[in-house]
């Protein structure tokens, strides 16, 4: 199950209202949209999940005859390899449509590919993954950002990138990141905080995983009044917190006990990173100094 964070919400948003945008803007690229924020936000949870509402959506409009000819492909997606050059990129792209290539192409080539496959699929959401991975500053760094300028310019589609600290890194550093920062909206995947005026975003969090959850003896509402507890041990990441309750409920189910409790929590190990800022406190003996 995904859950429907701010962020998601934001993000479906600002993708439709830019999507529309675009379908009327020919001569430069479209406006686009960063998704940002530190390890473990939900970033690529949110991305995908747009994509697939873009998609279904799509669907949904496409007549009897559409849906059976097939051949539409509404939403691309890509992950940004490690250390990618101009051509490993471009291949990501060709790689994801089955756009047939050889080693022997050149980069022109696979490029002309990839516009003319996504043109004729109808390619209209492009989501870019991993995007922190390019950095400009190199040579094979800003190939690759040359490239996707090049396609925002060709492909006849809305792109939203995603990566940690965005902000942060060398994108926005230089020509080419002001190119970028000039064209792109940001959307900030930032930890949930325990209290957001009268809300309480964190606690809300907690109660859309617990009642998604199957377990014979589970007590409802037990979850909610860890919420504190919670928030300290995950850092309020979206990451760490589902990953905590899926890895506690298949403790339950093992051991037959079908319930959370926060025995069961504290017994399961987390990504370093949380458990790192993670301080449990100790209680004081009475007498002791």
């Amino acid at each position: 199950m995904t859950v429907r964070t701010p962020a998601i919400d934001m993000l479906a948003k600002q993708v439709r209202t830019l999507m529309i945008l675009g379908r009327h803007q020919q001569v430069t690229a479209r406006p686009s949209l960063i998704v940002t924020g530190p390890a473990g936000a939900g970033k690529t949870t949110a991305l995908l999940q747009v994509g697939r509402a873009c998609h279904l959506a799509h669907t949904r409009r496409q007549d009897e005859a559409g849906v059976a000819a097939g051949g539409q492909v509404p939403v691309a997606y890509v992950l940004v390899p490690p250390a990618a050059s101009a051509k490993t990129l471009a291949l990501e792209f060709a790689r994801f449509l089955g756009v047939p290539v050889t080693a022997r192409m050149s980069q022109a080539a696979v490029v002309n590919s990839v516009c003319h496959t996504y043109a004729q699929v109808g390619v209209r959401l492009v989501l870019i993954d991993e995007i922190h991975r390019l950095n400009p500053r190199t040579t094979t760094g800003a190939q690759s950002a040359d490239l996707i300028k090049d396609l925002t310019e060709r492909v006849g589609a809305t792109f939203v990138y995603a990566g940690i600290d965005v902000t942060g890194t060398a994108l926005f550093s230089g020509v080419r990141g002001a190119q970028l920062a000039a064209r792109a909206s940001l959307v900030d995947c930032d930890p949930f905080p325990a209290r957001d005026g009268e809300h309480e975003p964190f606690k809300d969090l907690v109660q859309a995983l617990e009642n998604a959850l199957d377990l014979r003896y589970h007590r409802a509402g037990s979850l909610v009044r860890l919420t504190p507890y919670l928030h300290e041990r995950t850092a309020g990441r979206i990451g760490s917190l589902a990953r905590l309750i899926k890895q506690a409920a298949i403790t339950a189910l093992i051991n037959g006990t079908e319930r959370i409790t926060k025995t069961t929590l504290d017994g399961v190990r987390l990504d370093h990173l949380a458990e790192q800022r993670y301080r449990p406190r100790t209680r004081t003996k009475p007498g002791s100094r």
